[in-house]
């Protein structure tokens, strides 16, 4: 991603997101310090988008559990994929207890939505 400023002519790369700082926001949600949120329905390839606090991922799942994040987007515009992530998946650096805490919330916010849902009713 390119910044440009039309006023000072000039032109200035934005650093993509980093493996760690993704991992940051999945930590941060499992430890509770941020809140978690299903965005949209899954698509039938398993892909589901979420919402960390403003920051947008897209997470495949299996089963009901993260097996890999394929892009993420942060409040102020930085993108990472699993293209710039140099085969190290922010989902592979949660701990055991930290992936079992993304699965719980996963599975929650999917209940609240079912919940919701006009056929529920």
């Amino acid at each position: 991603m390119v910044l440009y400023s039309a006023k000072w002519n000039w032109v200035k790369p934005v650093k993509a997101l980093t493996t760690r700082e993704v991992y940051q926001q999945m930590r941060d949600a499992a430890m509770g310090t941020r809140s978690l949120k299903l965005v949209g329905a899954p698509s039938g390839s398993g892909l589901q988008q979420v919402d960390i606090d403003g920051w947008l991922l897209t997470l495949e799942i299996t089963d009901g559990s993260p097996t890999r994040c394929r892009a993420c987007c942060c409040p102020l515009g930085r993108e990472g994929s699993f293209e710039s992530w140099l085969r190290t998946d922010p989902v592979s650096l949660l701990s055991g207890w930290e992936h079992a805490q993304i699965e719980r919330l996963l599975g929650e916010a999917a209940d609240q939505v079912r919940a919701q849902s006009p056929e529920s009713q």
